[in-house]
């Protein structure tokens, strides 16, 4: 395909390194890693063991504390009902934000149906969530609080360590969805202070099919399993685990990692490319989000008096969308925009734009010269 794709918050291509390392164990190294009693086996599990080393020591973790699962929509729905299925006693709340991904506020809504209370906290037109709201919201009936590292429509980015010593204050649990996070900022669940945390590989450069839930002290922690099975993974998410997933998501986790600064700077000079050629062809235009607070490459840009699917037709060549790929084939508005109080016409005059690791400097110019050309007809 001879387009430019600049949709990475959606979806990233697999990194060739990434690819390399995991095609011997779609053919040679085929064995069940639950198996043990012959060398194929062995070598598969060993190999699963390594890509879960190699995913918690990209994210500041400890390997026994990191479960593998499908993606970060299953880590997102473990963490909530898993703790929410554990709970005892007088905490029954669940705080979460307006911008959260659907993955998070679904399974959350969920929970008034089992007698839990649902707390969702507002956010400000940067984006940021209202901190003062939290704080009165999280005390000693909060069992969990989730807020994202990273959003995946505005790439905003929350201030997660501050939001933890809430927490910790009240005694509550803070998950942490971070699928839009690794190798666009840095990522150390210490550091942030969360308790649980969801990663992505497909959102890395990583393949589709795995991601990862970070539990603080696993074998301690009040999580309760969704699935019964073959107890794989500590019993907390039983089935057989994809080897070369694994073994993609540990290469794609230590790459990110290791490049994300490198990444961070060179993905910022591209934005500002791309911002400024965007304003000279169309001088309305609007950035949604906090304007420095927000992750490289990361763009919802507002085409003031334009219609975003119009945009994206004529945009022929560019590969972008409006946002979330999972609410795409949805006519409502986007409920992230919305929540930062933007009217309905610049919530459907808004593209999301985002730069990845093999975009260039030629790719920017030249989707310049398609917005200067189809922008203003």
């Amino acid at each position: 395909m001879n387009t430019i794709y600049l949709d990475h918050q959606a979806t990233t291509p697999v990194d060739p390194r990434v690819l390399e390392a995991m095609t011997p164990f779609f053919t040679d190294h085929f064995g069940n890693p639950h198996a043990n009693t012959y060398v194929r086996a062995l070598h598969a599990r060993r190999a699963a063991e390594d890509a879960r080393q190699d995913v918690a020591a990209a994210v500041g973790a400890k390997a026994k504390d990191l479960v593998f699962t499908s993606g970060a929509t299953e880590s997102n729905n473990l963490a909530i009902l898993g703790i929410a299925a554990a709970a005892r006693g007088v905490r029954k709340r669940v705080v979460t934000q307006a911008t959260e991904h659907r993955s998070v506020l679904d399974p959350i809504a969920s929970l008034s149906e089992d007698g839990f209370e649902v707390v969702t906290i507002g956010v400000g037109h940067d984006g940021i969530v209202d901190l003062a709201a939290l704080s009165q919201a999280i005390d000693a009936k909060t069992l969990l609080v989730s807020i994202m590292l990273v959003n995946n429509e505005t790439g905003v980015v929350q201030p997660i360590a501050e939001i933890a010593k809430i927490c910790q204050m009240a005694g509550a649990l803070l998950h942490c969805d971070c699928a839009q996070a690794l190798g666009k900022v840095p990522v150390n669940v210490k550091a942030l202070g969360v308790d649980l945390a969801s990663f992505s590989a497909h959102k890395a450069y990583g393949p589709k099919g795995i991601g990862a839930l970070y539990v603080k002290n696993l074998r301690k922690a009040p999580i309760r399993p969704l699935f019964r099975g073959g107890g794989q993974e500590g019993g907390l998410r039983p089935g057989t685990l994809p080897v070369p997933l694994c073994v993609g998501f540990g290469v794609a986790a230590r790459l990110a990692a290791h490049e994300q600064a490198a990444f961070a700077a060179r993905a910022m000079r591209l934005q500002e490319r791309l911002c400024m050629g965007i304003r000279e062809a169309v001088p309305q235009v609007r950035l949604n989000g906090h304007p420095e607070n927000r992750a490289a490459g990361c763009l919802s840009i507002c085409f003031p008096g334009a219609r975003s699917d119009a945009l994206i037709d004529a945009f022929t060549g560019i590969d972008v969308s409006t946002g979330s790929a999972c609410e795409a084939t949805k006519t409502r508005a986007s409920h992230v925009l919305k929540a930062m109080r933007c009217s309905r016409a610049d919530a459907d005059a808004t593209i999301r734009m985002s730069i990845g690791r093999f975009t260039t400097e030629d790719d920017v110019d030249r989707i310049i010269s398609i917005i200067k050309r189809e922008a203003n007809p």
